[in-house]
């Protein structure tokens, strides 16, 4: 992997063999303690909404009644493997499917080893005439262009071009580019978002136009915490209504 190896503070790279071809490895330890800490948080998370459900079911054996539906074992394993799934820890939170009760365990084993190549880029390589430094650049310029490719696919939807004018296509070209111009700026300046997720954000700041009594009234939605720092990480200042 060489997502987060563009920010600050060089990783140190060392060099071995593996047969008839090098093995370099590249380690940033600050790229480390992110992905460390925040696989930590959604096991965190997990593991906290396990419990309230496994103390929901202690409390309805118990004859404690709560509102809405009766709550089952088997709706409490669905909901956490579902969890667990979407973030990715299938191999570390694992359900008691044997147990008589809703019950989990973390394999902390399987953590140590994932946690292990925290940080890492592993690389294999034929090639001569490059240093192991070199060998991860180009490796890293390789991984940016693909990133680009997948950001107009994905979050721009180059395609597919509903479009039969020449001048038209152009002009989606154009855009789709623009757009990834602004993506690539935006990347290197948010710390805690993507730009994907930031301009998710962003939208929920709206201008709202309202007229009432022969007179019209203008408004912005009130920003979040969240939004003005995006906002500030962008250096962009929070919109006016005098200046839309």
């Amino acid at each position: 992997m060489a997502e987060g190896f563009e920010k600050p503070g060089a990783p140190s790279v060392a060099e071995t063999t593996s047969g008839e071809h090098r093995l370099v490895v590249a380690h940033n330890p600050q790229v480390a303690a992110e992905m460390k800490a925040a696989r930590r948080a959604r096991i965190a998370a997990i593991e906290a909404d396990a419990q309230r459900r496994a103390d929901q079911l202690d409390a309805q054996d118990q004859g404690q009644r709560s509102r809405g539906r009766r709550a089952t074992d088997r709706g409490a394993y669905l909901r956490f493997v579902e969890a667990v799934k979407e973030a990715g820890l299938s191999r570390i939170l694992k359900p008691d499917l044997k147990s008589d009760r809703f019950s989990w365990h973390l394999d902390e084993e399987a953590l140590k080893r994932l946690e292990a190549f925290d940080g890492k880029l592993i690389l294999l390589t034929n090639a001569k005439d490059l240093d192991a430094a070199e060998v991860v650049d180009r490796y890293k310029r390789l991984a940016d262009i693909e990133r680009g490719f997948r950001v107009l696919k994905q979050d721009i939807a180059i395609a597919p071009m509903h479009h039969r004018l020449p001048e038209r296509i152009r002009a989606h070209g154009l855009i789709c580019f623009l757009a990834l111009l602004l993506h690539r700026v935006m990347r290197p300046k948010l710390s805690e978002h993507s730009p994907s997720a930031a301009l998710r954000q962003l939208k929920s700041l709206q201008l709202h136009r309202l007229s009432a009594g022969g007179k019209a009234v203008r408004g912005i939605s009130t920003a979040s915490d969240e939004t003005r720092a995006i906002l500030k990480q962008l250096d962009l200042p929070l919109p006016e209504t005098d200046r839309l």
